[in-house]
């Protein structure tokens, strides 16, 4: 198992003479959220796992293949095209850096400064971030690591806006790949706003947060250190949360085939606790086997309202439908609004 690198130095050292000391202010809402602690919710595949603190991930059993599981719903004729209404959503020109970058090769790196912000950097390395209240607003990180940003157990306030996050497919750790744009194994929400975000198996991985007006597209499948293909969600978070994750007016976008690990677009699953606490709200989702998993059984206080489900790639939104693992009774569950993009309504189906 390939062991991944450690950071090289500290990004005070090396990044923070450009920056200000003080939190970055932006245009767009602040991240709010009880605290929650522990690793951020694994990846749905035999052997991969959220960043390991001193190694390669480490073996894990996820929950079964999306690729076994059977199509349920009336198939659709496919799109000829885009509909118009898409064009609305986040896409490369809404998102990402505000200005123009140098790039420079840093490497991994760690921030330990708290108040920290990095402002208008192209990194070639992943950040590691051991530091409260950091920013990371309109600059470009290329990582060949397990993570673009990480933000580590015991810390809070990371925001991440205006910027690009990508990798460089075949030269991660992981087989190869690369697992998380964005992990959250911190202690409150993550607030992740008008990025750019390609090419990680499970780009934006965590229980509770603020994600908005991202872009995430070009998710690129591979197969892991297990020989295995890996589970590849735009979105993902693994249950037993204590904060509120928030998902709103994303281009959430699962392209991979589902024979090669497309998961979901937004995957909500139990794989550690309960799912709870979760608005997902005027979204353009496609891809994946099911564009969206529901929680499940026990899910509660899940809210799904006017989301727009593409058929860019597969007749139903996702390979075998729109929407899975819906619990329609659970406590606090709406569903309301959602539709395809020709406006038929989309109907979920029922947990199980």
């Amino acid at each position: 198992m390939t062991r991944r690198r450690r950071p090289m130095a500290c990004l005070a050292l090396l990044l923070l003479a450009a920056c200000s000391a003080g939190p970055e202010r932006t245009d767009g809402p602040a991240a709010s959220g009880p605290a929650r602690t522990g690793s951020p919710p694994p990846a749905r595949t035999p052997s991969a796992t959220a960043p390991p603190a001193t190694s390669a991930a480490p073996s894990a059993t996820g929950s079964p293949s999306a690729a076994t599981r059977s199509p349920s719903s009336p198939v659709r004729p496919p799109a000829t095209s885009a509909a118009p209404v898409e064009a609305a959503f986040p896409d490369a020109r809404s998102t990402g850096p505000r200005v123009r970058l140098t790039p420079k090769s840093t490497g991994d790196l760690s921030v330990r400064t708290d108040g920290a912000v990095i402002r208008a950097q192209d990194i070639t390395g992943s950040l590691d971030i051991y530091a409260d209240d950091v920013t990371v607003v309109d600059s470009r990180i290329t990582s060949t690591n397990w993570w673009g940003v990480n933000l580590r157990p015991g810390h809070h306030g990371l925001r991440i806006l205006h910027s690009t996050i990508t990798a460089v497919p075949g030269e991660g750790p992981d087989n190869g790949g690369v697992n998380y744009a964005v992990s959250n194994m911190g202690t409150s929400s993550v607030e992740v706003g008008w990025c750019d975000i390609s090419v990680f198996g499970n780009a934006l991985s965590m229980g509770q947060g603020h994600i908005h007006d991202n872009y995430v597209h070009d998710l690129v499948a591979f197969r892991n250190n297990g020989g295995e293909w890996q589970h590849l969600d735009a979105v993902i978070s693994g249950g037993g949360n204590d904060g509120e994750l928030v998902i709103r007016h994303n281009t959430l976008l699962n392209p991979a085939p589902v024979d090669r690990g497309a998961s979901a677009a937004v995957g909500l699953f139990a794989d550690t606790g309960r799912v709870s606490d979760t608005v997902i709200d005027g979204n353009l989702l496609a891809g994946g086997a099911y564009a969206l998993y529901g929680g499940g059984e026990g899910a509660t206080g899940i809210t799904v309202t006017d989301n727009v489900f593409s058929t860019r790639y597969h007749p139903n939104s996702g390979f075998y439908g729109p929407v899975t693992a819906w619990n329609a009774g659970g406590a606090g569950n709406v569903w309301r609004g959602n539709r395809f993009s020709d406006g038929t309504p989309v109907v979920p189906e029922p947990a199980g």
